[in-house]
């Protein structure tokens, strides 16, 4: 019973209990409420105050929108109107001026049919003109032409004649070591006369077998020969010889003691032959340094570089208008020797200067340039001496000669160039350049004589003076010269000297 009594009081305690916490939230939960709607209308009062801002704003910035556009279209308005008030300007200004050119169209044409009309006046009256010429004259259109013309030329001749001798009196002055540097290098260059003697070696043969021999089973022997040698061999109807032909000197004796060697041993074919040649080129090369070191030991120039001994030795098989080369360097080499002497002048100097002045020949066939060139590059490059290789470059005159020992080298050059028997020419070549010299010479109109002198280095030429005339001198010599420069074939140059005179003869009776 007392169980039951506590458990009611525990339920009435709980009830109890709950009662007053429903009071509690009721009255917590009306403030809430109460709250909600205090914010509610504050929210409400401050949105409606934004909402007033907002549209205030929105009407400031139309009204801004407003008067800007109201600007700017003003404004574009205004430019369009100018811009077509410039328009309506530019239109008149064009009216003005097509009126104007209207104006111009018409005074051309009229003008044009004036000019029209002189041009058929001035037919007309030249016409006239010619036909009174023609019968004053006596001398139709063409024959007046021809008589003008032939005046003309006549005038034309003389006054260029006189301008061609002014020319070349101030040339002469300024020209003649230009000159002299390109005639020495022409010389130089130029394959004269002389050079079928230069460019051939005859080999004998014991029989003419032999020569079917050297050909070879469809011309095999021949073709290594020529390929290997890089010479032609000319095997013709002479008795007992065959001919080597070929412009290098030094291939030409290679493939000559190979022909020797294998005509002695007289076994010839293809595989005998290279071995021929390979031991004919080492015994040429044998020969060629010896041949150096004997010009050294002979002018007693010593401490050459090798490869400078050796150029000299090849020098001994060029030539020179007939001269060895070689011979011709060691006869300069001891004739500056010689000249340095008395001067008082480096005697060793002057030898060393004179045996290496052509050293470029033996390198010229071989490397593009005169052997001027040639010669002072080889020397430079193995360090020679500035006088030596000023000797070099200045002994045929293309350079001003900066010592005595280039001037002692210049004039030896010339004397041993110069002396008689030195150099020589083929008889029968040398007499018909002559007489081809005065043929040219004599084809000419009003030549009356021609005399080839000095060795055909000049011509004399003599003409008839009524039919040549004191200033047409110098245009015959000129014509003259261009023949003999297309047509012959000469050393050196050729001095042209037209001759004229008048004389008066009588008799005293």
């Amino acid at each position: 019973m007392f169980c039951v009594i506590a458990a009611a009081l525990c339920i009435a305690a709980f009830f109890g209990g709950v009662a007053y916490r429903k009071k509690i939230a009721e009255a917590k939960l009306g403030d809430a409420e109460k709250q909600a709607e205090e914010i509610i209308a504050a929210a409400k009062k401050e949105a409606e105050t934004k909402k007033k801002e907002t549209l205030l704003s929105a009407k400031e910035e139309i009204h801004k929108n407003r008067t800007e556009f109201d600007k700017e279209m003003k404004d574009r308005r205004f430019e369009i109107s100018r811009q077509e008030r410039r328009i309506e300007q530019k239109e008149a200004n064009l009216d003005k001026k097509m009126d104007a050119l209207d104006k111009k169209d018409e005074k051309l044409n009229q003008k044009i049919k004036e000019l029209d009309v002189l041009t058929e006046e001035t037919k007309k009256t030249k016409q006239q003109q010619l036909e009174m010429l023609e019968k004053i004259s006596g001398l139709s259109v063409d024959e007046a032409k021809d008589y003008l013309l032939k005046n003309v030329e006549d005038e034309v001749r003389h006054e260029s004649a006189i301008m061609i001798k002014n020319i070349v009196d101030e040339a002469k002055e300024e020209a003649d070591k230009k000159a002299k540097n390109i005639i020495s290098t022409a010389i130089q260059k130029c394959a004269a006369d002389h050079v079928a003697e230069a460019t051939v070696t005859v080999v004998s043969l014991p029989n003419d077998e032999m020569k079917g021999r050297i050909i070879g089973r469809e011309g095999r022997n021949i073709r290594t020969l020529e390929t290997l040698t890089g010479i032609d061999l000319i095997i013709d109807d002479t008795p007992e010889a065959v001919v080597l032909s070929g412009f290098d000197p030094i291939r030409r004796e290679i493939a000559r003691v190979a022909l020797e060697k294998l005509i002695v041993d007289g076994r010839i074919h293809p595989a005998r032959i290279e071995e021929m040649v390979e031991k004919a080129r080492k015994e040429v090369e044998a020969i060629i340094k010896q041949e150096g070191e004997q010009a050294t030991f002979d002018t007693g120039v010593h401490g050459l570089h090798p490869e400078i001994i050796r150029l000299l030795g090849k020098l001994k098989y060029r030539t020179s208008y007939g001269q060895n080369v070689l011979k011709h360097s060691i006869e300069v080499s001891n004739l500056a020797g010689i000249m340095a002497g008395e001067l008082g002048t480096d005697v060793k100097l002057a030898k060393r200067a004179g045996l290496l002045h052509d050293i470029g020949k033996a390198m010229d066939h071989e490397i593009e340039g005169s052997h001027i060139e040639i010669g002072v590059d080889i020397a430079k490059k193995h360090k020679e001496c500035a006088e030596v290789i000023n000797a070099i470059a200045s002994h045929h005159g293309d350079t001003e000669p900066t010592s005595i020992v280039a001037c002692i080298v210049q004039a030896c050059d010339a004397i041993s160039a110069a002396r008689p028997g030195a150099r020589r020419e083929n008889l029968e070549t040398y007499i018909k350049r002559l007489e081809a010299l005065e043929e040219i010479a004599n084809s000419f109109d009003g030549v009356e004589k021609s005399f080839a002198i000095q060795a055909g280095r000049e011509i004399r030429i003599i003409v008839k003076p009524e039919n040549v005339k004191e200033d047409e001198t110098i245009l015959v010599a000129r014509d003259i010269v261009k023949r003999i420069e297309s047509e012959l074939e000469y050393p050196g140059q050729i001095k042209v000297n037209v001759i004229r005179e008048t004389r008066a003869v009588e008799y005293a009776k």
